[in-house]
């Protein structure tokens, strides 16, 4: 079955831990012991219900002050689809950790308050998915039951949310009429808002359409590790690369080049713990074994002849800055972009990002925690990328600080620096 990755997404208190609380628990995934110490966490709590955001939220931090800190992972499947589940927290504070979360999701479930409607955090998160080349988001505007299940105000919401999301790259919304509390429109459709023609949220999570999101033509595959035989006695005589498949489809056949030689060859053998295979896709984790001996290491990459990434040290891109120390021209930072790590210069930083007007504020002297914008970065050794837009993997990248090592940015890349 194809697997669906999503996070969940919007302001404190929206409703994101109980939105998928009620999703496992009406999809008959929740086990016994874990609804029995959900069930005792409540009744200390003092709550009148079973509080089943509990069952997302481990951290006892979590539970003491009733909110998502971390991002907390879950997985479920129904007879159509599998599902990865990250709940992300909600709380401006914590806006790294959703970014962390939504790197690899295929969609982005956006809870919105219906008392309250798009809150600036709504549309913080929002911009950070578009940002991050999520093309699906689901607007579920919850707590539906305490405006008395009115389709004028989920209608209001909806148009509001729609104006705002015309300056977004996100080609596929949907918008939700929800209780995740009573559990309207999760698994099954609601009696309460019989006006909503649509199908409940599982539904849809379980029909739509992300098998053409995946790019299938470039070939990217970084080397993460080198694999030489185990044993000083081993017969077999072998020089293997191991790693994880970017893009594309690998081959066995296929002629390659390795970048940053230049060198090329043909793949003789692509292997998996399970035993060879005759081609290899993303996100299969493979070793590939080569014709010729070649002078191949760690961040180097295999591609396509007539198919190569752009190669440079001067890159553009969109960074989520997560730290508390500012930003500024001259930072001097490490970078990690697929297996390569590099040194890195902030040369410039050309605007920041208002993610309430999507404005661009070119006069902007530094990026604050939690501000998106866009700079210039000057590496020490070339990177072999494509833009985020065509391929996420080999368009992502990470900035540390070396002192703290600390992640201080997550990065996506744009188009070389002029």
């Amino acid at each position: 079955m194809e697997l669906l990755r999503f996070a969940t997404a919007g302001s404190v208190d929206d409703g994101k831990s109980t939105l998928i609380g009620r999703l496992l628990y009406d999809s008959k995934q929740v086990f016994e012991d874990q609804l029995e110490a959900v069930e005792a966490s409540s009744l200390a709590r003092g709550d009148e219900y079973t509080n089943l955001a509990l069952l997302t939220d481990g951290l006892r931090a979590e539970r003491e002050q009733g909110i998502t800190i971390d991002v907390a992972y879950r997985y479920f499947a129904t007879p159509r689809r599998k599902f990865i589940i990250a709940d992300t927290p909600g709380h401006t504070q914590h806006t790294r950790n959703m970014v962390t979360g939504c790197s690899t999701a295929d969609l982005v479930v956006l809870l919105v308050d219906a008392r309250v409607g798009p809150t600036e955090q709504t549309r913080r998160h929002a911009t950070v998915a578009s940002l991050l080349g999520i093309r699906h988001l689901v607007c579920c505007i919850n707590k539906m039951d305490l405006v008395d299940w009115d389709r004028a105000r989920f209608e209001a919401i909806r148009r509001e949310f729609d104006d705002f999301a015309t300056g977004l790259a996100v080609t596929d919304i949907t918008c939700i009429p929800i209780s995740a509390l009573r559990g309207d429109n999760i698994v099954e459709r609601s009696s309460e808002m019989k006006w909503y023609d649509g199908p409940a949220l599982l539904r849809h999570l379980e029909e739509v359409h992300i098998s053409s999101d995946r790019n299938l033509v470039d070939l990217r595959f970084p080397v993460q590790r080198v694999v030489r035989p185990i044993a000083a006695n081993e017969l077999r005589d072998f020089r293997g690369y191991a790693g994880q498949m970017a893009s594309g489809v690998l081959q066995v056949g296929d002629e390659v080049v390795v970048l940053p030689s230049g060198f090329s060859s043909a793949v003789e053998a692509i292997e998996t713990a399970a035993g060879p295979i005759e081609e290899a896709y993303p996100p299969m984790s493979v070793l590939v074994r080569l014709k010729d001996e070649l002078d191949v290491s760690r961040g180097d990459m295999l591609c396509r002849p007539h198919n190569q990434p752009s190669v440079g040290q001067d890159i553009s891109a969109m960074v989520c800055w997560m730290s508390e120390v500012a930003l500024r021209p001259g930072a001097k930072l490490s970078l990690k972009h697929t297996t390569r790590w590099v040194r890195a210069l902030v040369k410039d930083i050309q605007y920041r990002l208002d993610v309430n007007t999507l404005h661009r504020d070119r006069e902007a002297p530094e990026l604050s925690l939690n501000d998106i914008g866009r700079i210039d970065l000057r590496t020490t050794l070339p990177l072999f990328y494509d833009e985020y837009r065509s391929n996420r993997s080999t368009g992502s990248f990470v900035l540390v600080d070396d002192a703290t090592n600390a992640t201080v940015a997550a990065g996506m890349i744009l188009r070389p620096s002029n």
